[in-house]
């Protein structure tokens, strides 16, 4: 929620008082959280690859996101009453901090993390990075990830977090995503094009959207997506197809 100016500055004097802070953005954020906790995962967002790279891609992702469940949570999806919501948003940041190592194929290839995965990392690197924070936030957060793969999640939080990720490899926000880690991974254009066909052709969008939601509003929400990325991805295969006089594609 955006403060009015004297709120904020009423929560400012209050946040100096207590030694916390507000982690804010674009959004419309506030994370309260122990301005040490905030700090160190700022700077382990800052990091976006097990290169060292530094960038500010990471961090943003994080503020999409919680922009997309606080939007899920607008919807009326679960009883806001219902909702921790520090630790929620802890989950989120937490979920897109960078891998120490790439994970790799059989074939030696760069491999995505499935959500699983992400999860127990992101678990593990929250619990390093939080000494001294709030050891109930820590343990309310953690509890969060553990759940978020299941099937069928106890808490809403995890419910809404897993919506919130599954529906990033929808529409132009996934295919767009797609191209960035082909990219870099080496890939271009050619293996975007085939990888999309390959989806389509075995079904993995009609699976995905069966069994990728815990809520009906955000199901339809990606297939409408699901739809738009069609129609873009129709537009690059033909293109690809006027080029082909080499017979690449």
């Amino acid at each position: 929620m955006i403060l009015p100016d004297a709120g904020r500055e009423k929560r400012r004097r209050e946040n100096e008082r207590t030694g916390m802070s507000e982690f804010n953005d674009e959004y419309g954020s506030a994370m309260l959280l122990d301005a040490k906790l905030i700090a160190r995962v700022t700077a382990a967002l800052g990091v976006v690859d097990e290169h060292g790279t530094s960038g500010l891609r990471l961090v943003h992702d994080a503020r999409r996101l919680w922009a997309r469940a606080k939007h899920f949570l607008e919807m009326g999806l679960v009883p806001s009453s219902t909702i921790e919501m520090d630790a929620m948003e802890l989950a989120t940041y937490a979920l897109q901090l960078p891998l120490r190592r790439a994970k790799t194929s059989a074939s030696g290839k760069p491999a995505k993390s499935t959500l699983k995965e992400r999860a127990e990392i992101a678990s593990e690197m929250l619990v390093e990075l939080a000494e001294d924070a709030d050891v109930g936030l820590i343990d309310r957060t953690i509890r969060i990830l553990d759940e978020l793969p299941h099937r069928t999640p106890v808490l809403d939080e995890a419910k809404i977090l897993a919506d919130m990720v599954n529906l990033d490899d929808f529409g132009m926000i996934g295919l767009l995503n797609s191209a960035i880690y082909a990219g870099r991974i080496g890939e271009g254009l050619l293996q975007v094009a085939h990888g999309t066909e390959m989806r389509e052709r075995y079904g993995y969008w009609d699976a995905r959207l069966k069994d990728g939601f815990h809520f009906e509003p955000v199901r339809q929400i990606a297939s409408q997506r699901l739809d738009s990325a069609r129609k873009v991805a129709a537009e690059l295969f033909a293109e690809l197809h006027e080029d082909n006089a080499g017979g690449i594609f």
